[in-house]
């Protein structure tokens, strides 16, 4: 990786050079900063159409004007965070920019201004404009383009996202000269608050995030699209998985999370999220992602892994699979009875319904597997009472998805696991049973098992529609799909 063009302190040799330096940037000379400025061909993008999402993204605008009249309304992107020293983590856009923008741009802001004298609000997108040539920013500076290339003017972004966009560089000052009512997004842009911080509250601010947070609930036909997509890519991932599961036994964990990560950025942005790629006891352990363990024929793998599209949104499955194509006795019979489980579940995912009907059906019936099997005593209907099966249960269910993995996470509980299933809602189904390798409570063989499958649901107007239907669940089917695979 290559150092930014910074002036070092130069020996006696060197001193010609220092005097003849630019007065703007000391150690560049007159004649190489004159250079610079000419001999570039225009690349000025013309005829430009909006992005596919920027209808879907003005109509979720309206609505946000709608519901805050006469207040202005602050929505950071997010600045680049430091890695180490001078590099920075990869940068992902807040998922409430990206939601009312489609754009993915760090450093920018969108702000809803109210109208004088009139309903509704005026939309500006703050965000960095080309480099300057004259001054030697783009080749300079660090994040110049000459560095981290070339981005939309502002023109082309206005073009690109339907939204009047202005230099960024401008919107301190505006903020704080701003009078009125002011909400802003907290948590992405220091620089931001620090320029609001005597104009707005917390409680004002978070009544904005959760609003945003529950209007992801239902999705548009874009969204669910997107979804469809970042499922179908994760299927392909899965299936890349199971190719490579002899090379996984002879390294780690780290190949399955290596191989999955390849589809991911080949046909998205990104992973969704951290892959948990766990092998044999790390199964029981809901969030291993470490992946550094072995991989060894006779255990089991617990790959709960989602590709994140261009667009952001993910998905978000995960599979069980026998790492030699074939599931033992006790643990065709721990995946069968979470498969019967999540059976229950996906049936109870429909319009109308109660949000924790899905999860409550599930956790019957991994209850009722629980009592016949003799590691909890019975009825049913004590165990349940009790939460007594959530030693091996552990968590919830299933959660809504979207731009986030666990979408509309700030959504109030009324409106969230407390509400209403409406078509449009994309959710998770997924039951799991753990068995820890230090429970004394099960016997012996039990312990260091952990089954866990996961699928995406669309709440549609007459029941749902798996979207992940593609990757097998059964387990003979399973077994069937990766024999397939692997030529057996």
């Amino acid at each position: 990786m290559t150092d930014e063009l910074t002036p070092e302190t130069p020996d006696e040799e060197e001193q010609p050079i220092k005097q003849r330096k630019n007065g703007l940037y000391p150690g560049v000379s007159d004649e190489l900063a004159a250079n610079m400025k000419s001999g570039w061909a225009d690349t000025e993008l013309r005829d430009l159409q909006p992005i596919e999402q920027a209808p879907n993204a003005a109509r979720r605008r309206a609505a946000l004007s709608a519901r805050f009249p006469g207040e202005r309304l602050v929505i950071p992107a997010g600045n680049l965070k430091t890695r180490s020293n001078d590099t920075e983590y990869a940068f992902r856009a807040s998922t409430e920019y990206v939601y009312l923008t489609g754009d993915q741009t760090d450093d920018s802001v969108l702000v809803l201004e109210p109208r004088d004298g009139a309903d509704g609000h005026d939309a500006t997108i703050y965000r960095l404009p080309r480099s300057n040539r004259e001054n030697g920013e783009f080749w300079l500076n660090g994040m110049g383009e000459l560095w981290v290339g070339r981005r939309h003017g502002l023109s082309e972004s206005a073009a690109l996202l339907g939204v009047a966009c202005k230099d960024v560089r401008e919107l301190t000052g505006a903020l704080k000269e701003a009078t009125g009512p002011v909400r802003v997004v907290r948590g992405h842009d220091a620089g931001v608050q620090e320029a609001l911080r005597d104009k707005v509250t917390a409680e004002r601010d978070e009544e904005l995030r959760v609003y945003l947070s529950e209007a992801r609930a239902v999705k548009d036909e874009f969204e669910i699209g997107e979804l469809q997509k970042a499922v179908d890519s994760t299927v392909r991932g899965f299936e890349d998985v199971v190719k490579v599961l002899d090379r996984a036994e002879a390294t780690s964990e780290r190949y399955i999370e290596g191989t999955f990560f390849l589809r991911a950025r080949v046909e998205g942005n990104d992973i969704g999220y951290g892959s948990i790629c766990a092998a044999g006891p790390h199964a029981t352990t809901l969030h291993w992602v470490r992946n550094d363990g072995a991989v060894r024929s006779g255990e089991l793998l617990l790959l709960d892994a989602g590709v994140e599209t261009t667009t952001l949104y993910t998905a978000d499955v995960t599979r069980t699979l026998p790492i030699n194509g074939r599931y033992t006795d006790l643990q065709r019979k721990i995946y069968d009875a979470v498969y019967e489980a999540q059976e229950a579940g996906i049936a109870a995912v429909k319009p109308g319904a109660a949000y924790r009907d899905f999860h409550d059906a599930a956790q019957r019936v991994l209850a009722e597997k629980l009592v016949e099997w003799g590691l909890v005593e019975g009825p049913v209907e004590r165990v349940l009472e009790l939460g007594l099966q959530r030693r091996w249960t552990l968590h919830g269910t299933g959660h809504m998805l979207g731009l986030d993995v666990h979408d509309c996470a700030a959504a109030r509980t009324e409106a969230y696991v407390n509400g209403t299933l409406e078509p449009g809602m994309v959710l998770t189904v997924e039951p799991g049973l753990y068995f820890q390798a230090d429970d004394l409570t099960v016997p012996e063989e039990y312990r260091g098992i952990g089954v866990r499958i996961e699928d995406d649901l669309l709440v549609t107007e007459d029941g749902n529609r798996n979207l992940s239907a593609a990757l097998p669940r059964r387990s003979d089917e399973v077994e069937a799909w990766m024999a397939g695979l692997l030529g057996k």
